[in-house]
């Protein structure tokens, strides 16, 4: 398979890189372009057996600059319906890598799709994310079930949260009001009586409550 490389643009990579504090370097290249980048590579990956997508996968997670981390977690996304179980549990050390929101939650993304698309394993891939120490993780635990609708398994949810519910970092306590305002517009009820039942942290009864 060719090598995608971006182009560098510094009139873009420095606003890019201020926008996620500083944390990853950028080549510059905007989202819809970057996403006429990828076409041909995305379409060009279907064709590869998978253990040599993985490790086309993990290559690009670990250059330097995030576009690339989003061009892995691309690949990743246009090849689910070819993963096994197995596949998945081979990418998670990536999340502990370069991790932020963004590539966390296109992360997140990923496994809940195989899981929309396996329903049986959801349980087994909620495993992989509820209780893990890196909270990032736990994010993913959180949010795993996000616009699955009625599909959602409550217990779960709730599960992930109440172990969660005292944590004092910004971005589980988002988490957590994100998947009760999800879930909130196909069931209000249970998310209203969860609200009632337990005491939530500002951020995520603001948060949770949007809609109800």
């Amino acid at each position: 398979m060719d090598v995608l490389i971006f182009p560098m643009q510094a009139e873009n990579a420095g606003p890019m890189a201020r926008y996620m504090k500083d944390h990853f370097s950028f080549c510059g290249v905007k989202k819809p372009q970057r996403a006429l980048l990828e076409r041909p590579y995305l379409k060009a990956s279907l064709a590869l057996p998978v253990p040599a997508l993985i490790q086309e996968i993990f290559r690009n997670y670990r250059k330097p600059e995030r576009e690339y981390q989003y061009y892995a977690i691309d690949l990743a996304q246009t090849n689910i319906a070819r993963f096994s179980l197995t596949d998945l549990a081979a990418l998670l050390p990536l999340l502990a890598e370069k991790s932020w929101w963004d590539s966390i939650d296109a992360w997140r993304k990923v496994y809940s799709t195989w899981v929309l698309a396996h329903p049986i394993e959801l349980k087994q891939v909620y495993s992989f994310f509820y209780q893990h120490e890196n909270f990032w993780y736990r994010r993913v635990a959180i949010n795993l079930q996000l616009m699955f609708k009625e599909q959602t398994n409550t217990e779960l949810l709730a599960q992930a949260i109440v172990a969660d519910l005292t944590t004092d970092e910004f971005f589980i306590q988002k988490a957590i009001g994100w998947a009760l305002r999800d879930y909130s517009k196909v069931n209000p009820d249970w998310v209203r009586n969860f609200m009632q039942q337990h005491s939530l942290s500002k951020l995520a009864l603001r948060e949770g409550s949007k809609y109800i």
